[in-house]
């Protein structure tokens, strides 16, 4: 892991190895145009960041709310998110320039008192084995599988990183995991599989069709083929009208398939339809603000 100095003034956890952080105005490894992101102290990357579990090194991406530093002794919750290249930084994008601006989202509903400020953790993928790292079971034809594996490097190594590194509130409430496309599948079976860690998730444009549609056996059925008690889970699911009828359907069907289970929708169930939408960074953007706004409320 890259060791270098966060910047100064940021107040961290009294018990911090912060250290291991670097604001990218320390960070030589990254090329383009400036943008806003170089000269912010809330904006910090883990470099290099290996797992145990799965044999690639990825970066890890920290966005902190503006309340982090003007109340230091409050404690933040936190968003979990996949393919972190992609929610920031419009140099490390799938698609240059397009993003989900997650954090300029973020601080502009915190500002306007629309969400509680919330800890934003960017997970990079690691390019030819995301498929495999955000799919939960093994599709003949295409292999993957290793979901759990990359769900163990969350659970066991990431987030107690970012619990002793940062002042984060802890337990499933103040947890959340989500991702788009393959990544609102893994976002969707993680959850499953650990609810006493996560308590919000946000499955957008899931990738439903995966492994003929094991995503709706692991919630009928459970993993290991015996369905637990419905989990206590916070459940944001969308998917636009122009990625495809075949994922419309599909996604039409999980729906049915979580209220059969016992979510409620308005309650803590949410899905959303959007007309035109596509599958791409710029959808996933312009309705970030009402993931947020769901999955975390401001406390009135």
């Amino acid at each position: 892991m890259s060791v270098t100095d966060p910047a100064p003034s940021l107040p961290l956890a009294a018990n911090s190895t912060a250290l291991h952080f670097q604001t990218l105005r320390h960070n030589h490894a990254t090329h383009g145009p400036s943008t806003d992101l170089d000269h912010n102290p809330r904006y910090l990357v883990l470099r290099n960041f290996a797992s145990r579990f799965l044999p690639d090194e990825r970066d890890i991406l920290v966005y902190l709310p503006e309340a982090y530093l003007t109340e230091p002794t409050r404690n933040f919750p936190v968003f979990y998110l996949h393919d972190g290249q992609n929610l920031f930084d419009p140099r490390t994008s799938y698609v240059p320039g397009r993003t989900w601006r997650a954090h300029t989202t973020a601080d502009a509903l915190a500002e306007a008192n629309r969400i509680e400020p919330v800890i934003l953790v960017g997970i990079e993928n690691t390019g030819l084995r995301r498929m495999a790292e955000y799919t939960p079971t093994r599709d003949p034809r295409r292999g993957g599988g290793d979901g759990y594996k990359y769900g163990k490097l969350i659970v066991e190594e990431l987030i107690p990183l970012i619990n002793e590194t940062f002042r984060t509130l802890i337990g499933p409430a103040n947890t959340a995991l989500g991702g788009s496309s393959l990544g609102g599948l893994i976002s969707l079976a993680l959850g499953l599989e650990y609810p006493q860690v996560f308590g919000k998730l946000a499955v957008m444009s899931p990738s439903v069709w995966w492994d003929n549609r094991s995503i709706l056996n692991i919630l009928g059925h459970g993993l290991r083929g015996h369905a637990a008690p419905k989990p206590n889970l916070r459940i944001w699911l969308d998917m636009g009208t122009a990625e495809g009828l075949r994922h419309l359907r599909d996604c039409d069907l999980l729906h049915r398939r979580l209220t059969v289970r016992g979510w409620r929708d308005g309650k803590d169930l949410c899905y959303l339809r959007v007309p035109n939408g596509l599958h791409d960074e710029e959808a996933w953007a312009q309705r970030f603000d009402e993931t947020l706004r769901f999955l975390f409320p401001a406390q009135r």
